[in-house]
């Protein structure tokens, strides 16, 4: 690990210093054991961490605890953080009465992590989507990854892998006039994501452009 290293994974960041878990630059509220053991995680990633390893490194032999316990409540909580589930995992892999293993490719890079400021004003307030001129709809990819495919897609001129996408609910189609409520501005693509407030898909977030949102309240005023 670097002098003043950071850890790069997917849409997360993690100082070891300070014990910070970063997404897309908003800081993520996890205790310092997970943070711990997601630490010993990703100094080895995918290699296997023995349970007895985690053990000597965060609970040593003097520290009166149920071991196990402590173990399985700091993966749940490491996982409820990371959005991750354990039948499913795309970062925490389960290998029973053994270990664990972190499956994402892992980066350590020199930089030092802050807290994004900008945009808290607008965080949880809520948006109606507005299409562009001509379109019913406003498409959505549900997260980075398939923000960056779209756009991919979009140059090579492939409707038909844009057309999958959608079929697959990695884009989703949203009517306009819809209410969704902002989460946070996303450092990687520029886009806001959102939390879907009506309709078929809702409750699931989705990266949205700013061109696509109106604050509802002012729309309101230009109303009355």
């Amino acid at each position: 690990m670097p002098e003043n290293g950071t850890f790069r994974f997917g849409d997360f960041a993690v100082d070891p210093r300070a014990g910070e878990l970063f997404r897309r630059g908003k800081k993520v509220k996890l205790q310092p054991q997970p943070v711990q053991v997601l630490l010993a995680l990703l100094e080895k990633p995918r290699q296997i961490v023995t349970r007895e390893e985690l053990r000597r490194r965060i609970w040593p032999a003097d520290t009166f605890v149920d071991f196990e316990h402590s173990l399985n409540t700091a993966i749940k909580k490491l996982r409820l953080a990371l959005g991750d589930r354990a039948n499913k995992s795309k970062f925490v892999e389960t290998l029973p009465r053994r270990g664990y293993r972190f499956l994402a490719s892992v980066e350590s890079v020199e930089e030092k992590l802050t807290a994004k400021s900008a945009g808290s004003r607008l965080e949880g307030k809520l948006f109606r989507l507005v299409s562009e001129e001509g379109a019913a709809c406003v498409l959505a990819p549900v997260d980075e990854k398939a923000f960056e495919e779209w756009r991919r897609l979009k140059g090579l001129q492939d409707d038909v892998g844009v057309s999958i996408m959608i079929t697959e609910k990695r884009l989703l189609l949203l009517e306009a006039g819809m209410s969704v409520r902002l989460l946070a501005l996303d450092g990687g693509t520029g886009w806001r994501e959102v939390r879907i407030l009506e309709g078929e898909h809702y409750g699931k977030t989705a990266l949205i452009g700013r061109k696509s949102m109106r604050e509802a309240h002012k729309e309101k005023r230009q109303a009355s």
